[in-house]
């Protein structure tokens, strides 16, 4: 039962970094303030459903990541 759960945790792992290097970054600074506000008046909507989908997925990984962890812990002991 171990060894299916490891192999399920390294394969949600690499599934949880690659969504999580596929989401934008968020702009900082001075210059991030204000191409941000031009990107929601012209058409930053567009990848809004991406983004949205990304961050779901994102959560949802991340959820099944520990109760896999959790899961193995158990069977470990």
């Amino acid at each position: 039962m171990s060894t299916v759960l490891t192999v399920l945790l390294i394969i949600v792992s690499v599934l949880l970094i690659t969504v999580i290097i596929l989401q934008p970054g968020k702009s900082a600074g001075l210059s991030g303030a204000i191409s941000g506000g031009a990107e929601q008046l012209f058409g930053k909507q567009k990848a809004r459903g991406l983004e949205l989908i990304l961050h779901r997925t994102t959560i949802v990984l991340s959820i099944v990541f520990f109760a896999i962890l959790i899961a193995l812990a158990y069977f470990v002991q």
